[in-house]
Parts: structure tokens; C-alpha cells; sequence
């Protein structure tokens, strides 16, 4: 069963293979967008531990007990390595943040592709936009 969409010229016949086209640019939309949120979080998170480093630098007394937060539980560290803990999350913060740029990069891609097909078939007569598009 199709079902048309109308225009001032053309009817146009929406195909189960076509709602299938607009349902996979729907899900990767969403996904899209989910990964983007998540990149901001992990930017956040690499902000964080970038602030705390540099709050490290600015102790005076390098042989206090410094408290490190794994997991649920916080440990006490001497300033070394604490730093070493810091850098170790840092790199693996900016790991993440490059998967999720590339994961970003193929949804983007499938979503180019299908608007591709999409416009060619329904014109104007479909907007597959978003309104903060990036």
C-alpha cells in the first residue's frame, strides 16, 4: 500500500521501500544527535580533568595527600601520581572523543546519502532539515 503526496503538479506515491528511507534517516537523525550530546559530555569531562591538573600544578605542599575519585570510592595519591591517574583519564577522554567523531562521520554520511535519494524522489515536498543542523 502507498500512500501519495500531493503537489500543485505531480502526485508523488510514497513506497514501502521509500518510508523505509525516511524511517533509517529518522533513526540515524536521532543517533546522530544522541552522539553529539555525548561528545559535549566528554568534552566537559576533559575540561574537568584539565581544570584539575592545573590545580595541581598551583600546590604548594607536593607531599600532602591528594583524594582521587575512582569509580565510587576515593583514594589518597601523592601529587605524581595523581598527575599520572589525570593524564591516563585525559588520553583516554580524548580516545572516546575521536570514536565518537568518527561514529559522527558515518551517520552524517548515511544521512547525506539518504537525503540524496529522498530529495530526488519527493522534491520540496519532504524537509528532512534539521533546525540547528551542524
Amino acid at each position: 500500500m502507498a500512500a501519495t503526496m500531493k503537489n500543485s503538479d505531480t502526485d508523488t506515491q510514497v513506497t514501502y521501500q521509500d518510508q523505509q528511507k525516511i524511517n533509517k534517516f529518522a533513526r540515524n537523525n536521532a543517533r546522530l544527535q544522541d552522539l553529539r550530546d555525548e561528545q559535549e559530555n566528554k568534552k566537559k569531562e576533559l575540561q574537568n580533568l584539565e581544570d584539575a591538573a592545573d590545580e595541581l600544578l598551583m600546590l604548594e605542599d607536593e607531599s600532602d595527600a591528594i583524594p582521587y575519585q575512582i569509580g565510587e570510592v576515593f583514594v589518597s595519591l601523592n601529587t605524581d601520581t595523581t598527575n599520572e591517574m589525570l593524564e591516563k583519564a585525559k588520553e583516554r577522554v580524548q580516545e572516546e572523543i575521536k570514536g565518537l567523531d568518527a561514529q559522527c562521520e558515518v551517520h552524517k554520511q548515511i544521512l547525506q546519502d539518504l537525503k540524496v535519494e529522498l530529495y530526488a524522489k519527493f522534491g520540496n515536498n519532504i524537509n528532512l532539515e534539521a533546525d540547528d543542523d551542524s
